[in-house]
């Protein structure tokens, strides 16, 4: 198995495409026997598959019924949703616990898990030791914008394997720069990309696109690079694919990979609607973000567009979000604890968007 080639299947039985992108890979060949796998989802919020936000249980499933096909039972299941949103509710939710009873599988909240830190050039990084410790990483990213980034798939799923203090730390450094170091402190033997339905303006779901396909690769710096191109960006667009490919994890040269399309008589193509790409960028026109999480960027998102969707004029100052205001005194007006100072400020860590457009209903002048 070369690292130069993706495999994507078309549809929307998840669990056979899966399995069939797998045997094509032969990875029962590459895969170190008796091994125990570490499975990474993206269950950023306690959301089902069809908002476009997390990683159907149906395709780890058919991830866990191949490796288990060829004599492998020592399973882990790990995430730690973003901040504010409970990992053990997103397991739940999403449909992971029976998934993980039918293959004896441990479920584990990265959030309570203990850290190790991993230097990258003159980076340290606490990473999850459940993550880090694992003789096999399989990353299950779903395929969906990202509200700062743009792309949110394999590089950035590994951010759930952060402690909610460092995720904090990464949007404080940029995100780009961390996403691309963490790719290379916690190296990843297998990418299976859940794109089958994905939210195409929010990371945090709500406006599903059906684009029909699992994806397939062993590098995840390619992987990206064509998720990106599947989307309409170019890689340079998504800074931390660069940055990664620099640093040795892969490399993003579409040029000269091979694309191996299993049923391509099954191909469709999707759509971007354009009502949801209008109001990612009407309501950034409304947004002062510095180094905002991005728990807190999308929920202030979703208020504005709520405003918006209801007919109400806009505020007539931008509002502030980020750990970039925090300490900052006087005028102003922001949402979330980073923001305490300014004159007028929403608490929480993150307020949720009923809260901020009850708030901004309430509390801000409107154009």
């Amino acid at each position: 198995m070369t690292r130069n080639k993706l495999f994507v299947a078309y549809g929307n039985d998840r669990g056979k495409m899966a399995k069939d992108i797998l045997a094509a890979m032969e990875v029962h060949r590459f895969l170190p026997s008796g091994a125990r796998i570490a499975l990474k989802p993206n269950l950023v919020v306690a959301k089902t598959s069809a908002s476009g936000a997390t990683t159907d249980p149906e395709l780890v499933r058919g991830v866990l019924g191949y490796l288990h096909d060829y004599g492998w039972r020592d399973f882990a299941i790990m995430e730690g949703s973003w901040l504010g949103t409970d990992t053990g509710e997103a397991f739940t939710i999403c449909g992971y616990r029976e998934l993980a009873g039918d293959f004896q599988a441990e479920l584990i909240d990265l959030k309570r898990d203990a850290v190790e830190k991993v230097k990258v050039g003159e980076l340290e990084i606490d990473i999850c030791r459940s993550a880090l410790s694992a003789d096999v990483l399989i990353n299950l990213p779903v395929l969906k914008a990202h509200s700062q980034t743009g792309l949110t798939c394999a590089l950035k799923n590994l951010k759930g394997c952060l402690p909610d203090r460092e995720k904090r730390r990464f949007h404080a450094l940029g995100l780009h720069h961390p996403i691309a170091a963490l790719a290379k402190a916690l190296p990843v033997a297998l990418v299976v990309v859940d794109a089958v339905c994905g939210d195409l303006s929010f990371e945090e779901g709500g406006h599903p696109v059906q684009m029909d396909r699992v994806i397939g690769g062993i590098d995840p710096v390619l992987v990206d690079t064509y998720a990106a191109a599947l989307i309409g960006y170019h890689p340079r667009e998504i800074s931390y694919i660069g940055l990664a490919a620099a640093l040795g994890v892969g490399n993003g040269d579409l040029a000269a990979a091979e694309l191996a399309e299993l049923n391509p008589a099954e191909k469709g193509l999707f759509v971007h609607d354009p009502k949801t790409a209008e109001a990612r960028g009407v309501t950034a026109s409304w947004i002062e973000a510095r180094d905002a999480c991005s728990a807190c960027y999308s929920q202030l998102s979703h208020a504005l567009a709520r405003l918006r969707e209801h007919g109400r004029a806009m505020p007539r100052e931008r509002i502030c979000v980020g750990q970039g205001f925090k300490g900052r005194q006087g005028a102003g007006i922001g949402v979330g604890q980073c923001t305490a100072g300014l004159a007028r400020s929403l608490p929480g860590c993150p307020p949720s968007a009923q809260a901020m457009l009850a708030y901004l209903r309430a509390s801000i002048p409107l154009g």
